[in-house]
C-alpha cells in the first residue's frame, strides 16, 4: 500500500469507526415496551455485538496503519530540493516536523532582524553645545541575507508539501 493510500484509508476507517460508536450509542438499549430496532431482543443483541467487533477490528487496523506509518515516516529519507538550490535529504518526520512548526520559527527569526523602527536622529553632545550629530541606526545584521533567508524560509513549506505529496504517492508503506 502507498502512503498516501495510507492515509486516504486512516481517514474513511475513522469515519466508519464513529458510526458504529453511533449506532451502538444510538442502539443499545431501550424500553421494553418498545419494538427492537432488529426484529427481537436477540437479533438487537446480536447486532450490536456485531458493531462492537467492527469497531475493535478497526481500531485495530487503525493502529497497524498508524504504526506502519510512523515507522516508514521514521526510516525513509527523501531529498527536497531548497530554495537556495541545495538538496537536503531528511527523514520523512524531520520533513513534517520542519513543515508543521521549525520552518515558520526560523522565518519569524529572521522577520525579527529589523530596525525597529529606529531612524537617524540628530542631537546635542551636551545641552547648551552649538554642534549637532547625527546618530546613525547601526544593524547587527546584513539586509541581503536577511532578505533571502525570510524568502527562503517562507517557501521551504510549500517545497516540502510539493515534494512530500509526490513521495507519499509514490512509496510503498512499511510494514510492522
Amino acid at each position: 500500500m502507498k502512503i498516501i493510500e495510507a492515509m486516504k484509508k486512516l481517514k474513511d476507517l475513522t469515519r466508519k469507526a464513529a458510526d458504529l460508536r453511533a449506532k451502538i450509542s444510538s442502539y443499545c438499549a431501550d424500553l421494553d415496551t418498545d419494538t427492537p430496532t432488529y426484529k427481537t431482543e436477540d437479533d438487537q443483541r446480536t447486532q450490536i455485538k456485531g458493531w462492537l467487533q467492527g469497531h475493535h477490528d478497526i481500531t485495530r487496523e487503525i493502529e497497524n496503519i498508524r504504526v506502519s506509518l510512523t515507522k516508514t515516516n521514521c526510516t525513509l529519507e527523501v531529498p527536497i530540493e531548497m530554495a537556495d538550490g541545495k538538496t537536503v535529504t531528511k527523514t520523512i518526520q524531520a520533513w513534517i516536523l520542519r513543515r508543521r512548526e521549525l520552518s515558520r520559527m526560523d522565518l519569524e527569526a529572521w522577520k525579527g532582524l529589523t530596525n525597529r523602527g529606529l531612524k537617524d536622529q540628530a542631537f546635542r553632545a551636551q545641552a547648551n553645545a552649538e554642534e549637532v550629530k547625527i546618530a546613525h541606526v547601526r544593524r547587527y545584521y546584513d539586509q541581503e541575507d536577511r532578505d533571502k533567508k525570510v524568502e527562503l524560509y517562507m517557501a521551504e513549506p510549500a517545497r516540502i508539501d510539493a515534494a512530500l505529496e509526490v513521495f507519499n504517492a509514490t512509496t510503498e508503506l512499511v510494514e510492522v
